[in-house]
């Protein structure tokens, strides 16, 4: 058999294994090893403010989902959420949150662009929302890394009612 053919056997059977998708269903007072074994290694290990750590499991850029883990001081996991929903955005809070407040609730964005009207960088992530539409949701952050404001938008991209 050629090696090539191996390789990518092995890459289909870890991927059938170990996905973000099942860091959504991780029991609470789950070890951190357990998350591991279920979900496979996070994309990164970030501390959550006053202890324990976050696993962040996403799919940006092109997926419309990320799962957050949290762990608390002894590694055992509290609680595990999809975080990319309207409800979570509506937590921004323009002028208190800061550019590392996104990263750690969110995870990297889908792409960070910039705008004319705005001096800053604009942190875009894909969602869906509760009727399944493809949305992007845009964040404003300042040169200071303050967020100063943040909305949703629609992705006509694949729209099935393409817009005149």
């Amino acid at each position: 058999m050629r090696p090539w053919l191996t390789l990518l056997g092995s890459a289909l059977l870890l991927g059938a294994c170990a996905s973000p998708w099942k860091a959504m269903n991780v029991p609470p007072g789950s070890s951190r090893d357990q998350v591991i074994a279920q979900a496979g290694p996070p994309l990164r290990e970030l501390p959550l403010p006053g202890g324990g750590q976050r696993m962040q499991y996403t799919m940006q850029p092109l997926g419309h989902y990320a799962y957050m883990v949290d762990l608390d001081g002894s590694g055992r996991v509290v609680r595990s959420r999809q975080v990319l929903t309207e409800a979570e955005f509506h937590r921004i809070e323009p002028g208190r949150w800061t550019i590392a407040d996104v990263d750690r609730e969110f995870g990297p964005p889908a792409r960070i662009d910039g705008v004319s009207s705005f001096r800053g960088q604009v942190l875009t992530y894909r969602w869906k929302d509760l009727v399944n539409t493809n949305m992007f949701y845009h964040v404003y952050v300042d040169p200071q890394g303050m967020v100063q404001r943040a909305h949703p938008a629609m992705d006509f991209l694949n729209d099935r009612n393409p817009r005149p």
